[in-house]
């Protein structure tokens, strides 16, 4: 016998209802996912006008209940074929590792016509997961929001998360033009700048930008972790700046980190591998006390930062 659906938990209409008519992009929008992301992406669609209705699909009722409570959804439900049925866009809002499951579970209950987006920092291994489970008449535009912070669940959410922020898309060859534009659309309405990369260019950009960093930083906090006792409490009472952002960015979600760096294997050791000869090279410099090549060394990496700063990604 077939498992019952879970119901719908529902709520009112949030204040912002009567703005919403002025912009609306999607009658019904259905999160698989209401974490960090998917809670911002909710926010920011209130925020905007978006949605006239928006549910979210998680397992934990402690979550469904959060994200209620908030105002983040206006309907929670466990099953994703409540979720996504008669949705307009569908945001598998997950860690990676999981939509290619996703995208087989809700392939025969999406609305033809439906857009279906993700949120994933790897796009090559999400479009081979998913692509295969799109139906003929749905859309899938893959895209990465470059934005996040190291909190997660529906209470870490916040509209302003993806203001003045990168998202990037990876539409297929196949994707409808409009339903590309559509996305992109939304995005900038959400307050993003928006680009479109091919999945494996951003897949090699986002190793070195964004999954090297936090190798290095999950690395780095490793190394104190193994310290001897009085030792390893020092460097916890005196931690510096430098090893205090280290920390800061290891405390980022584990199952999704290690959704991250299984799916862009290939991209992320190659860049490591760069990273590892540039490490080297840096050991002959210290080793050999020279001073004008740390100072060049430097200033060259300086420059880098000012850049962000300029570009006001900072």
């Amino acid at each position: 016998m077939p498992k019952p659906r879970a119901k719908l938990a529902k709520i009112g209409p949030t204040k912002s209802g009567a703005a919403r008519t002025k912009t609306v992009l999607f009658d019904r929008v259905a999160f698989i996912g209401i974490g960090l992301i998917g809670a911002s992406m909710a926010l920011a669609m209130r925020r905007a006008g978006l949605a006239r209705s928006i549910v979210g699909c998680a397992r934990r009722p402690k979550t469904r209940k959060t994200a209620l409570s908030l105002g983040v959804v206006d309907e929670a439900t466990a099953d994703y074929a409540d979720a996504v049925t008669g949705a307009d866009l569908v945001v598998i809002a997950t860690p990676v590792g999981t939509n290619g499951m996703i995208a087989k579970a809700i392939s025969a209950h999406l609305k033809p016509g439906a857009i279906v987006t993700d949120v994933g920092s790897v796009k090559q291994a999400v479009v081979d997961a998913v692509a295969p489970h799109i139906p003929k008449g749905v859309h899938f535009v893959p895209a990465h929001p470059i934005a996040g912070t190291e909190h997660s669940g529906p209470e870490a959410g916040f509209a302003e998360l993806f203001d003045r922020r990168w998202t990037i898309l990876t539409p297929l060859p196949r994707t409808s033009p409009k339903a590309t534009a559509k996305i992109a659309d939304m995005w900038r309405k959400m307050g993003a700048n928006v680009a479109n990369m091919q999945p494996e260019h951003h897949d090699m950009v986002l190793a070195i930008t964004s999954h090297l960093p936090h190798l290095i930083a999950y690395t780095i906090v490793g190394t104190a972790a193994d310290l001897g006792g009085d030792l390893k409490q020092e460097v916890i009472k005196y931690s510096a700046s430098g090893f205090r952002d280290f920390t800061r960015i290891a405390a980022s979600d584990p199952i999704m980190w290690r959704d991250i760096f299984l799916n862009n294997r290939d991209a992320v050791l190659e860049i490591l591998q760069r990273f590892t000869e540039d490490l080297t090279a840096m050991q002959r410099v210290i080793r050999k006390a020279d001073a004008k090549a740390l100072e060049e060394s430097f200033t060259r990496t300086r420059a880098i930062r000012c850049g962000i700063i300029e570009a006001k990604q900072a």
